[in-house]
């Protein structure tokens, strides 16, 4: 019969576990270089709003250096930084207006395993393809979003990597230290840890203490850096605690990720009710949750389960425009791109087949485009623009 577990074999495991982890990363380093997907020319022709043509000709006329090729003269296709090198030859970045204000994103619920850090990195990761300026800031002591870019979290991030001195300091006034480039063009990250987790007993104790405008101090570091970029992605804790908080009070959109399954729709309904009493009691303190939109996305579904099918029926009813036209179906290939501590995006290769892999691309880009809508109709420089192509 098994004894009472010791602090050491809890230790001992923690620390079997991380070697584990750093085997995995290592032999994914081994297995593929960290780089963000290589575009052939009619695809970055279409993200970049000229033809194939157009950019040959700029080639040619030295506007745009040439591209690499293969010893057979075949073009190796273009990196997401040489893109972006078009859209500023071309005049066509996407990028906010002076006036537009930062769009900062919470992809949030009160429960694990309803797909919140696979929507927020694929979200960012999208939206670099598209060209903007992006920070996803992991919030999460779980670093679950860290994972995805390749990092051990409690092996290559330090506590002074992550948010937890700036929310622990009232003196530090920016929050560019923690603020590190991904191998993704445009796509900056600020890593988390489990430092963090001590991060929420130390804000919790200061508020009690009569300190509540310390939930204030990430929209602080977030206004610290903002003018740099077009859209913060906040990957919370899934918990109400006062990192959570704090995040609301940051956020000025709000992302709800729901599988449609009754313990998921229950538990999102609790996240409802929550949000409308922390609403109310952090506006009668004079700290008010300020949002300019709020959807709610179905994720990890299964139509072919008839339960699935008919809750999220139910979801299209009562929610209305607020759900997401595009349901994010679940894909063995975002479980695949995980175990290799990566997104789809980063795949140059389906793991299961073709058909699956496109499918999944499909169900993704369709997401993230509409929250790019959302996004650009926050911007009065963008919004004219959609009336324009008939999106509004």
């Amino acid at each position: 019969m098994d004894g009472p577990t010791s602090i050491e074999t809890v230790a001992g495991l923690y620390t079997r576990s991380l070697d584990v982890l750093a085997s995995l990363r290592a032999r994914g380093e081994a297995a593929v270089e960290r780089r963000a997907p290589r575009l052939p020319i009619t695809r970055a022709a279409e993200l970049v709003g000229r033809t194939p043509a157009a950019i040959r000709e700029a080639e040619k006329d030295g506007r745009l250096p040439t591209v690499e090729r293969t010893t057979s003269g075949r073009r190796v296709g273009y990196s997401l930084a040489e893109v972006n090198q078009m859209r500023g030859v071309f005049g066509t970045r996407p990028w906010r207006g002076p006036q537009d204000p930062v769009s900062v994103i919470a992809v949030q619920n009160f429960k694990g395993g309803v797909g919140k850090s696979t929507v927020a990195t694929h979200l960012a990761q999208y939206l670099a393809i598209r060209g903007y300026r992006v920070c996803l800031i992991d919030c999460d002591s779980q670093g679950s979003a860290t994972t995805m870019f390749g990092y051990v979290p409690d092996l290559d991030i330090g506590e002074e990597d992550t948010l937890y001195p700036f929310i622990r300091n009232a003196e530090m006034r920016s929050l560019a230290y923690a603020v590190r480039e991904t191998h993704w063009d445009g796509l900056y990250l600020v890593p988390a840890n489990l430092k963090l987790y001590s991060a929420e007993y130390e804000l919790a104790a200061r508020i009690a203490r009569a300190e509540p405008t310390l939930l204030n101090r990430l929209a602080e570091g977030i206004a610290s850096i903002a003018e740099h970029f077009d859209v913060i992605i906040l990957d919370p804790p899934p918990a109400l605690g006062t990192i959570s908080l704090s995040v609301m009070r940051a956020a000025n959109a709000l992302l709800v990720p729901v599988p449609p399954t009754v313990i998921d729709f229950t538990s999102t309904t609790s996240f409802l009710a929550m949000l409308y009493e922390t609403m109310g009691a952090l506006e009668e303190r004079g700290l008010p949750i300020d949002l300019r939109w709020m959807r709610i996305l179905a994720t990890r579904a299964d139509e072919q389960k008839s339960m699935q099918r008919e809750l999220l029926g139910l979801m299209r009813t009562l929610f209305g425009e607020l759900l997401l036209r595009t349901v994010l179906k679940d894909s063995a290939e975002i479980d695949n791109a995980s175990a290799r501590l990566m997104s789809v995006y980063e795949l140059e290769q389906p793991v299961t087949s073709r058909e699956t892999y496109q499918r999944c691309l499909t169900y993704l880009n369709g997401v993230n485009a509409e929250v790019e809508t959302q996004i650009r109709l926050t911007w009065p420089s963008h919004a004219a623009r959609l009336r324009a192509e008939g999106v509004l």
